[in-house]
């Protein structure tokens, strides 16, 4: 029988595995708040200022190769005050890629004297050929702070952005932040055309070994596999989480008048559960911090949708929301009994991040546990392609006071609330009238009225509602059904008047 401690290490293949033996093993420490390493100068930079900070493309990592994938590296600066080791894997050796200030150009913001030679990087980005074959500096990829990172697939913007895990998001006590603190990246060959990384989680409460596969294309995706160690017990546990903006749009118009119709990065939370049922939840931005969850059992899917697709749904030659992708998270194992609950945070401007959306398990895990979790993000901008032909989809939402056409033609204030919702789909016809199945908590159902909108070969719903109490908010459900067979044709629109 074969020595065990006799196996060659060219037998040795580096592999998710290795990742997970030191998350495990880091799991049985008492964790350890990193060290921040840098001088003021960085520390005090604005954003404005820390985007100045310029990486040396000739520099890239990989440049001097022939592969389609090129790596670049964030400098620490501002609250990117930790360090990340950074590891290249080659052969299935781990070869860690060093910190060299010739990598930054700091001049623009006046500190290229900055002895800088101790500090280390803050994260990395991928390049990556996506809209031109001959075009090698498109940036598809990027990994900065906590265990946040965003992608884009081709002819697309940054938008939202996925995080590693989310722990009390929300909570009395204050959220969790945990952080990638190490990766290793293996070296593609030249024509590969995916890219893995490994990265090691840590925080307070857990650590985690996670397998990214990152694969470039029209549509992007990026397979997550992870494997989470609780050091101590999690009151709320986020898997798979979702980071968004949603300022204002149709459904919840600006205070302030703008020329834009619109500012967000989302406008909805889709999901998909175990029994085909589609609901849609338009996104606001509350006057206060507001929950909203769905329970489910093994759902398939959910995601923070950009449904609005035209430069006219925005006007903003700056931004160009409508090229932020909508990013889907189908799930590939099974996630049992939970709920996706949506976060929403009352914000002024859209620099904030005041969206978020995640799976919460129902088991409560604690000391000791571990979870093992799988599934793959995918970022369209043809979000419609997921959606069967036999589902309606609510392709826009507007809010407006309520009102009763008077026999005189004008139209008069009856002190209600409306939510005009348009569905579309390819099913849908004049000739196949349908009917509305509505419901309301925290009010009451004044009208629900339906008519054939032409222009968009769908149904218009009107909905005219009172609310109880002003302090709580309001949810309503709306779904369309044929006449003929009382089946229900259209997804779920679960819409939310915020309370007041």
């Amino acid at each position: 029988m074969a020595c065990v401690s006799c196996i060659s290490f060219s037998s040795w293949a580096f592999s998710f595995d290795d990742i997970a033996e030191k998350a495990e093993k880091l799991s049985k420490k008492a964790y350890v708040q990193p060290s921040k390493n840098i001088p003021n100068e960085l520390a005090s930079l604005q954003f404005a200022d820390y985007q100045k900070i310029l990486f040396n493309h000739q520099k890239a990592y990989w440049g001097d190769r022939k592969n389609r994938f090129k790596l670049e590296f964030y400098h620490e600066g501002m609250y990117f005050d930790v360090p990340i080791k950074i590891n290249e894997i080659v052969d299935n050796k781990v070869n860690p890629i060093e910190y060299d200030p010739n990598y930054f150009d700091l001049s623009p913001i006046n500190l290229d004297k900055l002895n800088s030679k101790d500090l280390g990087f803050a994260g990395f980005k991928v390049h990556y050929p996506i809209n031109n074959p001959t075009k090698t500096d498109d940036e598809i990829f990027s990994a900065l702070g906590g265990s946040y990172f965003r992608a884009v697939g081709k002819d697309q913007h940054y938008g939202l952005s996925a995080r590693g895990l989310a722990i009390d998001t929300g909570e009395m006590s204050g959220e969790e932040f945990p952080r990638f603190k190490e990766y290793w990246i293996e070296r593609p060959e030249p024509n590969q055309k995916h890219l893995i990384i490994y990265a090691l989680l840590d925080s307070p409460s857990v650590t985690g070994a996670y397998k990214i596969t990152l694969v470039p294309s029209i549509d992007t995706t990026i397979t997550v596999q992870a494997r989470v160690f609780f050091r101590n017990s999690v009151k709320k546990l986020g898997i798979a989480p979702l980071t968004s903006m949603f300022l204002f749009g149709p459904n919840y118009p600006s205070p302030l008048l703008n020329y834009r119709p619109a500012m967000h990065d989302s406008n909805g939370l889709s999901i998909l559960a175990s029994n085909n049922e589609w609901i849609w939840r338009p996104l606001n931005n509350p006057k206060r911090l507001s929950f909203s969850s769905y329970s489910l059992e093994n759902p398939k899917a959910f995601g923070l949708i950009q449904r609005d697709k035209g430069f006219d749904d925005y006007q903003d030659l700056d931004d160009h929301y409508e090229q932020r992708p909508s990013v889907w998270v189908e799930i590939l194992n099974n996630w049992q009994k939970g709920r996706v609950e949506l976060v929403e945070i009352p914000t002024a401007d859209e620099t904030n991040d005041n969206i978020v959306a995640f799976w919460v398990p129902e088991k409560q895990y604690q000391a000791g546990d571990v979870l093992d979790t799988k599934y793959r993000l995918h970022y369209t901008l043809n979000e419609k392609q997921r959606y069967p032909n036999n589902v309606a989809k609510a392709i826009s939402t507007r809010l407006s006071l309520g009102d009763i056409k008077q026999a005189n033609l004008i139209r008069k204030l009856d002190g209600s609330n409306a939510y005009v919702i348009d569905f579309a789909g390819p099913e849908l016809s004049e000739k196949d009238p349908v009917k509305v199945i509505s419901s309301i908590n925290n009010g009451a159902i004044v009208s629900c009225d339906v008519q054939y909108n032409p222009v968009i070969k769908g149904w218009r719903v009107i909905v005219r509602f009172n609310v109880e109490d002003n302090k709580k908010a309001t949810d309503i459900r709306i779904q369309l059904a044929s006449q003929a067979t009382n089946e229900v044709i259209s997804e779920t629109w679960s819409g939310q008047y915020p309370a007041q």
